[in-house]
């Protein structure tokens, strides 16, 4: 985007690079600067307006773009280009992952902060499941994914992380095995390669792409998809409302059998969680899903 800023003023506002505005005071300026602070302000706001502006004609044009049809070119020179891509991701994947070992995968919040509990459980639920002989995957961002890979790291055992790129350019964390680190375009490549070298999921408390990873794969089992693995929610306060929906609408109104409830675990503290991953595996032998 190409903004143009007054011909006196050489370089854009501060506010445009995230920063507060200039703090200038109008009383204590003369005239003519007095009119430089004037236009300095107008040129904030305008570049604000075209910012916010640009963001709605950018949704604008995708939501229309998406009902044009296009002709065997397009497809041609775009769509299969897509194809080729995803196709490298996958195997990208499955070349650095094929031979991880057995790994439990740590889900949750990248807002969550190093401070909180959920983090502090997080760390130490990977530190125990390292001494366990299991590795540790997670989303490859912050919060309780960075938990989960500083807890392997500090153990000494496998961490890797499954970075995507996002809007806000997430980048992988610093505890991460450096050749462990993949970073995907596409979404629904990165949950294959969760569920296809995964032994366990541990879901911490998150927001919506926590909830996408845990009913992908409580879906994927309950159809049977899939082999059976620990699904693992550290957390009764957090998760006990969702819990109780599930029992009251969901087998209340017939949409889920109840027996599909025993595919969840809840707990709370990090030995529980550990728990459950060794006793299911106890009689098992380890193995990828697919």
């Amino acid at each position: 985007m190409h903004l143009q800023w007054p011909l006196w003023f050489s370089a854009p506002p501060l506010s445009f690079y995230g920063k507060a505005d200039y703090d200038i005071k109008p009383s204590k300026l003369s005239r003519s600067r007095h009119s430089v602070y004037i236009s300095i302000s107008n040129a904030n706001n305008m570049a604000k307006e075209k910012i916010n502006k640009g963001s709605s004609e950018d949704e604008e044009l995708k939501i229309r773009k998406a009902f044009v049809d296009k002709d065997w070119a397009q497809i041609k020179s775009s769509d299969s280009w897509v194809i080729f891509k995803v196709m490298s991701e996958f195997v990208e994947g499955f070349e650095k992952l094929a031979k991880i070992g057995p790994c439990v995968t740590i889900f949750g919040s990248a807002r969550t902060d190093p401070h909180h509990s959920y983090y502090k459980i997080a760390e130490e639920i990977a530190f125990e499941l390292v001494h366990h002989g299991y590795g540790v995957i997670t989303g490859g961002g912050p919060g309780i994914m960075e938990a989960g890979n500083k807890g392997a790291h500090r153990a000494g055992g496998k961490s890797v992380g499954l970075n995507i790129f996002l809007p806000h350019e997430q980048k992988g964390n610093i505890y991460i095995d450096p050749e462990k680190l993949i970073s995907f375009d596409y979404f629904f490549v990165r949950k294959v390669m969760f569920v296809k070298y995964s032994q366990g999921f541990i879901v911490m408390p998150g927001g919506f792409g926590t909830m996408d990873e845990l009913t992908e794969a409580l879906t994927l089992i309950q159809t049977k998809k899939i082999g059976r693995f620990p699904i693992v929610l550290v957390g009764r306060e957090f998760w006990g409302g969702m819990i109780d929906w599930f029992k009251q609408v969901l087998v209340g109104e017939k949409m889920i059998d109840a027996d599909d409830l025993n595919l969840i675990n809840l707990v709370d503290s990090p030995d529980e969680a550990v728990k459950v991953i060794d006793d299911f595996y106890s009689k098992y032998l380890l193995s990828p899903n697919f």
